[in-house]
This record gives C-alpha cells, structure tokens and sequence, in this order.
C-alpha cells in the first residue's frame, strides 16, 4: 500500500473469499488398440456411441479394448482415452508411399519441418488417422458447372446450390477470369467406416486455390487451411498437377498465365491406399507408453486408470500404471488378473502376489462375460473398467470416501457370468491376499466384494474409500493453497490458510468422510527456521471414516421372566 503525502481517501480492496475448490474425481483414464482416431491422444469421450464415433466399431483385434473401456462408461459420463498403435501402423494415401500420421500435432510439425511429406510421394490426400479403414475413403473435387453435370458427379450433384467458379476475393485480388473455386465431396467408398457403401461423410463447397482467399466473414477459404482444420477424415497434403486444374493460385506471382489455373472440365477423384492397422502386434511396451500421456497431473486430469489385462507377468501394465498413479499422488489403478490368470482362486492370487504394495492399486479376482453387440458375441474380458467405474458410480450417489463395494454401490453391470464364483473360503484367501472377490449371489446380483487396495501392511489405507478420500482432500486443498505462495508467512496468513481449511474439513465431516479433524498452522510448526527458509508448514490431521468389512450379530436367548437390563447391563 502506497503512501499518501496530501489529505485523501484511499481505497483498498482484500480478498478474504479464498474457499476450497471442487476436484474432479470420477475422470477415468485408458490407453489400447482402436480402428480409428488420434494415436497417442488423450481424448475425452462421454458415452460408448461417442467412442464409436471418434474410434470406431471394433474389430476382433480391438473389441476386448473396447468393450473394456466401454464397461466403465456403464458408470461414468468421463473417460480419457489414449488409442495406440502398432510400429507398422499407416495412413491411407492417395500416393505411392503410405506413411504414419498420429494425429493433428503431429501432421503440423510434420508439414512445416524439413522433410514435409509430398504430392510427389504420398500424392494429395491422405487418411486423418492410421488403419485400414483410411482405405475406404475416396475424393472427389470439381470447380465448374461443365465438371459437376457430368456422370461421375451425378451423386453430389444437389449436395451444392451452385456451381464453383471465380471467387468474389479473387475477383478483387488476382483475376475476374482466375476460376479459383472447387467443390469436395469426401465418400465412404467401401462402406468400411460407416457400414453403407457410398456414404457420404463430409462436404465442402466454394473452397479456393488462393493462398489468402477469405470468405465474408473473414475466415480462410483456401483449399489446405480449411481441410486440414476441419475434416475429421483426411488431410490435403500437396497440389498435384492433375488436381482440378492445376495447382494453387500463390499471391506473390499474379501475373503467372491465367491458363495455369484454368478449370478442370473433368471430376478429380482420388482413391486411399495403402492404410494398415497393426493392432495385431499392440504389445506392453506400446500400452504403457499410451498410459504415459497421463504421466503430468498439471496436464491430464485423471482419477481412475485401468488396463485391459493381456500381460500375463506382473511387471508390465499392472505394475505400470500403479507406479504412475504412486507418482502422481491424486489418482487409483484398477487391474485385473489376466484372462488365462482369472479362472480359478489359485491363480488369481498367485497373479497378485506379484504386484508390488500400495495403496494407489487395487485387483480384482475374476473375468467377466460380457455381451459385444458389434458382433453379437459374448466375450471374456477383465473387470478393471467396471471396478473402476464402480467408484465412478459412487462418486454419483454418494462421495468418493463411500465404499464401492457391496450390494449398495458394487453391482456390475453387463456382466453375465463371471469366470469361478468364489465360495466363502475362496474369498477368505483372496481377500488375505489383497484380492477384491466378485461374487454372484442368487437373487442380489453379480457385485464387487471387497474393497482392499493392494497395500500388504495393516493401514487405514488398505481400503479403497480412505484412499479415495485423502486423495480429494490432498488434491482440494494443494490446489487451494497455491494461493498463498508468496505470501508473508506471519499470523495473518496462517490464521487466513486455517479459515480457508477447516470449513472444507468440517463440511466433508458432515459428509460422514472423516469422524474428525485438527488444522495446525501456527508459530508451533512456523518456526523462525522454517519461515527464514522461505518456507510455509501446515499439518492436517484425519481421523477417516472406516467402511464396515466384518459384521458380528449376536442372538441371545433369555428365559421368560428375565429383565432386559439384567443381560444386557442397560
């Protein structure tokens, strides 16, 4: 605050309103093999018709990735998913030589390196994701009316009002005779993306061979810029001589002969080749460096990460993304014994045994059977997605620091058989071995049993809803305190943290999350040293709220004149 020299009145704002946030808690986070998409992407899909949508229908290589990340969209509304893909994964092209383009990013750094690709090489177009679906796709371009009358455009037709011709802007820029326009057409030629030979996918209209060509509105219309931005099916590379007239009209050299770029009296088409998936081959190391992309909590907002379980050792997947959810320190893996691990009690354990302690993990004990519509087929996948979708679910209903396990919140959904039923010695073994059981009981359903993380020693943090719990309140109120770096660490500022602190606590108290709670930020823990170091100490205590894992009922039978208060010391 400034110092005044003359009478005055000087007006000071403090903002003393500093809360708590809301955290996220349900996202979930997946990483596997897809048809379709970006490659080493998170993208954020909300439904399982909004996964097919941007990853498309599976195939047998990829249904087990896909019906497992599908199980916890039974759940959620929120998941995260990362596509791989094989080393020899490829893009369609409408050249010779095919060629990877992961996604957006990718494709940019790509075209303005050193070494872009070209018309010369990977011809005009190319697929906007890797597979063999790129194969389906076919081009079609026109720019005058003589092109689209003909035969070969007799399907796009009424797609158009008009005719493409000279551009008003480059009427006013270049030449009223330089035909600049072109109408494309892109076609689901083989019906492998949508299902429907000949299906129409996208549409554009009056777009321009001028590099700096706008519509009214100000916005780029030149063929590269607006394909490029805007299909969610291929990418324009470069011009090829034979593409609808010639190449692209560049601003710099007006005076070039207007025949250069005279309109093309023909259909231009162009058919994608040379696509591949490789999803065949997707093994650990391709997985886990999917699951990589979630490695920065400052970047990736995930809480729940789970993995379809092929590795059949314990030091790959399972290990992986329990390490980066140690790492991360605000989120949970979920995993699951392998197929060929999950179908008895013995094997199960013997699977977990293997893992490491901790209590950002918890396993499962059996497969699920469930129904994939894509081909009607029933098929074996892991639990993880469900497990983690479960708490998703709680999360809904109740708070992340409930149980998701029992009748009440552990139902799973879309499960019609499990791999073994554990009988009540079975699921005693499991459960000493840090194994939740899924049971299936006559007339209440198939549910999650148990809910353990995988830490080995006797802790409140062997249960997942006390660890879910630390973790909302260790996120919540790290991302709160950021306001007070560089502050002054004096009373006012500690008595202002403990004010900011203790009516998140006593609400989440009220939430039945913890039973009680002590915020101490004072001279006692800011000592002279610590503050002279330039640092700042508060220390919380909790005392969590315990989920019910035991339930002893005892049934006493009295004689008939007995009192009450005489048996049972009331």
């Amino acid at each position: 605050m400034a110092f005044q020299v003359s009478p005055g009145v000087q007006v000071n704002e403090i903002d003393a309103t500093s809360v708590i946030p809301a955290v996220s808690t349900s996202i979930g986070g997946f990483a596997g093999a897809f048809n379709w998409g970006p490659v080493n992407k998170p993208v954020l899909v909300s439904s399982e018709d909004a996964m097919a949508t941007v990853f498309s229908t599976p195939n047998e290589d990829t249904a087990p990735y896909f019906l497992t990340a599908a199980s916890f969209l039974k759940y959620g509304n929120a998941l995260k998913v990362v596509r791989v893909a094989g080393a020899a994964a490829t893009n369609a092209v409408s050249g010779s030589t095919a060629v990877a383009i992961n996604n957006h990013e990718e494709f940019t750094a790509t075209m303005t390196g050193t070494a872009p690709l070209t018309e010369a090489n990977q011809g005009s177009w190319a697929a906007r994701y890797p597979g063999m679906l790129g194969n389906s796709i076919k081009v079609y371009a026109v720019s005058n009316a003589t092109a689209m009358a003909t035969t070969a455009f007799d399907s796009y037709r009424s797609l158009f009002g008009a005719a493409p011709t000279t551009s008003d802007f480059a009427k006013k820029y270049h030449s009223t005779d330089m035909h600049d326009e072109m109408h494309v057409v892109v076609v689901d030629e083989d019906g492998l993306i949508t299902g429907t030979k000949g299906t129409i996918l996208e549409t554009y209209e009056f777009l321009s061979k001028a590099e700096d060509a706008v519509d009214a509105s100000g916005a780029s219309t030149y063929v590269p810029n607006v394909i490029n931005a805007k299909s969610e099916y291929v990418y324009f590379i470069d011009w090829s001589d034979t593409l609808v007239g010639g190449g692209k009209l560049n601003p710099a050299n007006n005076a070039q002969a207007i025949n250069a770029y005279a309109a093309s009296d023909t259909v231009y088409s162009a058919t994608l080749v040379g696509g591949v998936d490789a999803n065949a081959t997707v093994g650990h190391a391709v997985i886990t460096a999917g699951f990589d992309k979630f490695a920065d909590s400052d970047i990736e907002d995930v809480n729940l990460l789970f993995a379809y379980p092929d590795a059949t050792d314990t030091d790959h997947i399972a290990e992986h993304i329990i390490a980066l959810c140690e790492t991360r320190k605000d989120c949970m893996a979920f995993v699951s014994p392998p197929i060929g691990n999950a179908t008895t009690p013995a094997l199960a354990k013997s699977w977990v045994d293997g893992l490491n302690s901790s209590s950002y993990g918890a396993a499962d004990s059996a497969s699920v059977y469930v129904y994939d519509k894509f081909h009607d087929v029933y098929r074996w996948i892991g639990a993880s997605g469900l497990c983690a979708g479960l708490c998703a679910n709680t999360d809904s209903v109740a708070d992340a620091w409930f149980s998701p396990a029992g009748v009440n919140r552990g139902q799973l959904r879309g499960v019609t058989r499990l791999s073994y039923n554990p009988t009540k010695a079975e699921r005693d073994m499991l459960y000493k071995a840090r194994v939740n059981p899924l049971v299936s009981f006559p007339g209440q359903g198939t549910m999650l049993f148990g809910d353990k993380t995988l830490l080995s020693r006797a802790s409140a943090f062997d249960r997942i809803n006390v660890r879910r719990l630390f973790i909302v309140l260790e996120k919540a109120i790290s991302t709160a305190s950021k306001a007070q770096l560089f502050e002054f660490n004096d009373e006012f500022t500690q008595a202002q943290f403990r004010n900011m602190i203790e009516p998140f606590l006593r609400d989440v108290k009220g939430r039945r999350g913890l039973t009680d709670f002590l915020v101490v930020c004072d001279e006692s823990n800011n000592t002279g040293q610590v503050i002279d170091t330039n640092q700042f100490v508060a220390d919380i205590y909790i005392k969590p709220a315990r989920s019910i894992n035991f339930i002893t009922l005892n049934f006493i039978a009295t004689r008939t004149g007995v009192d009450f208060s005489e048996v049972a010391g009331g």
